[in-house]
């Protein structure tokens, strides 16, 4: 080896060394924002009613809500909505002294991120709005309507009209894929 490819490699080796002994240094820490990292949710369900907007990280307390038109558990902030609308987050019984550190909240104040293959559902004037990023899903929550979507009159479980929401990359082509994953959610 050349003195200069020797040097290179020593420095290299001494910069690689330091940077794992100083992650050493601090191992909880590390381990807390790793874990912060790692936290994320795959799936979300709106229902926007009288005012409010009624969101659900659990497919389970969604259903509840759906039946009962209540959850047993939930965590309520008045006027937060992006319009002024009262923000309730149904919380599962597992999480309900979790309160804003449960996964919904966490991701609508942008602490943590949506998952890789995130699903949403927004039930909002009898319609059913299907999403696949939680950022086209902050669009139709803050203006009322997707800039670009498919249709299909009548497919949802009760008869209701299902609207797909694309954006600038997907516009062009039919959600084929989003389509068989809202029909294979709500069989």
């Amino acid at each position: 080896m050349h003195s200069k490819s020797i040097q290179t490699f020593h420095f290299y080796s001494l910069l690689l060394l330091s940077v794992v002994m100083l992650s050493a240094c601090n191992p909880v820490k590390d381990t807390a924002n790793v874990a912060k990292q790692l936290e994320t949710v795959s799936e979300i369900y709106e229902v926007h009613d009288d005012g409010r907007i009624y969101v659900f990280y659990d497919k389970n307390t969604y259903k509840e809500f759906m039946q009962l038109g209540e959850t047993s558990y939930r965590l309520t902030r008045i006027g937060t909505g992006p319009n002024g609308e009262t923000m309730v987050f149904g919380l599962s019984k597992k999480d309900k002294k979790k309160g804003a550190n449960t996964p919904a909240v966490k991701l609508y104040e942008n602490k943590i991120k949506p998952a890789p293959g995130f699903y949403a559902e927004t039930i909002r004037h009898g319609r059913i709005y299907v999403f696949s990023t939680f950022a086209d899903m902050q669009t139709v929550r803050q203006f009322g309507h997707p800039n670009f979507f498919y249709t299909e009159i009548g497919s949802g479980p009760k008869g209701e009209t299902v609207v797909y929401v694309l954006n600038k990359k997907t516009k062009k082509k039919k959600p084929t894929d989003l389509i068989a994953e809202f029909k294979k959610r709500n069989a």
